[in-house]
């Protein structure tokens, strides 16, 4: 029983084999921008609850911790999800500044994602502007259905100049 057990949790464990060079930051690039859109762009909370680790955790400097765990975080976005179906509902749009990427390899489990980002604002169906600024580091975790975000930092959160 011991050997098989052990050969359970060595195949669940197993170390993942990461795109090099640029393979990586284009992975992590897609995966960055498939999250954000489906996140901000749909609002779907399952797509949503299947891009983050069971113990996915998020910081953000001013909204505090916005994720302890895969449920707390998405249970927290489908209350998002609704409030935005109001008609004169605050939407955001969140682009990724490209030149202030960088993406650094954690071997045996996925890549440190960091960089700045955009939000964009807009009331209802009202004109769309640039609100704010802000830094962020994220953690993917590679598994055998693709990239999941595991930790975010969000910080230093600013108007756009």
């Amino acid at each position: 029983m011991l050997p098989l057990l052990l050969s359970i949790a060595l195949a669940q464990e197993a170390p993942v084999t990461l795109p090099e060079g640029p393979a990586l930051r284009e992975a992590i690039h897609a995966a960055d921008t498939e999250f954000f859109h489906v996140f901000f762009d749909q609002c779907d909370p399952a797509r949503v609850a299947a891009m983050v680790v069971p113990d996915f955790e998020m910081y953000h400097d001013r909204a505090g911790v916005t994720g302890k765990d895969r449920k707390d975080f998405v249970d927290r976005y489908a209350r998002d999800c609704e409030a935005k179906k109001a008609p004169d509902a605050w939407r955001l749009r969140r682009e990724l500044v490209l030149d202030s990427l960088d993406v650094q390899p954690v071997p045996g489990f996925g890549a440190i994602e960091e960089g700045d980002h955009l939000f964009y604002e807009r009331k209802g169906d009202g004109p769309e502007k640039l609100s704010g600024k802000a830094h962020f580091v994220q953690l993917w975790k590679l598994t055998p259905g693709g990239w999941q975000l595991a930790r975010v930092f969000s910080y230093s959160h600013r108007p756009a100049r």
